[in-house]
Parts: structure tokens; C-alpha cells; sequence
């Protein structure tokens, strides 16, 4: 049985991804927690969120490491996430945000099958640790 992926991505964030790396170089992640940013992927330089040992590391995207604060991570882990994009001005400072665009999360609850071989997760630290260049 394939393993199920906790995050995917469409094709049309795809493209801003691809955009945004031609630009900024290598990104990452974090699902924001809601607090002033609403709750709504955010996407930043590679290195420029700090992650650890309250974050944990979902699985990537587009080649772009996506992780989520584990309090949150709580709450979603029964979900699937699939990030997209929306037109539309977010409040936060995901690099999207100049284009009018913003980055939203799409879910659906897994089922049984996809349940019982979901990817582990790690925490951010685990993962920077074992990611470092």
C-alpha cells in the first residue's frame, strides 16, 4: 500500500510556487495558527521562519518543506491538506501577498485505508537537524 501524503498541492499554486522560487529562492511553509494571520499557509524564504520542537514537518510540496505548529497539528491531523490559491490580499507576510494573491488550504478528512498508512510526522527541529546543508 502506497503511503497517504498529508499535504498536496494543486497545479495552480504550483505555478506561484515555481514563481516565487524564480524570485526568492528555495521556500518553506508554516501553517499559521490563526492568530493574526487567520489561519492560511504561509510561505516564506527557505530559513527565514524558525521552526522546532513546536512545529511539526508535514511533508512538502512542490519540493518546498511545509510544516504546522503542533497544537494545530492536533486539530488538522485527521485532514488531509491541499494547498491552493485565491485572489484575494492576505494579511500576513507570506511572499504571495504582493500579487494579489494569497495561499488557502483546501481539506478533507482521510478515510480508514489512508489512516492507518499516514507518513509520520517529525518535529521541525528533527527535521532541520536531519536537512541541514
Amino acid at each position: 500500500m502506497r503511503p497517504t501524503e498529508r499535504v498536496l498541492v494543486t497545479p495552480e499554486a504550483i505555478k506561484i510556487i515555481r514563481q516565487l522560487r524564480k524570485e526568492h529562492g528555495e521556500l518553506m511553509f508554516h501553517q499559521s495558527g490563526g492568530c493574526c494571520d487567520g489561519s492560511q499557509p504561509m510561505c516564506f524564504e527557505k530559513g527565514e521562519f524558525k521552526v522546532g520542537e513546536s512545529d511539526v514537518y508535514l511533508g512538502d510540496i512542490d519540493g518546498c518543506a511545509f510544516f504546522m505548529g503542533r497544537d494545530q497539528f492536533e486539530y488538522w491531523k485527521h485532514t488531509q491538506l491541499n494547498v491552493d490559491i485565491s485572489p484575494g490580499r492576505g494579511s500576513s507576510f507570506s511572499l504571495e501577498i504582493p500579487l494579489g494573491l494569497r495561499f488557502i488550504i483546501r481539506s478533507r478528512l482521510f478515510n480508514d485505508d489512508e489512516t492507518s498508512s499516514l507518513i509520520p510526522v517529525i518535529s521541525g527541529e528533527e527535521y532541520i537537524q536531519k536537512n541541514q546543508n
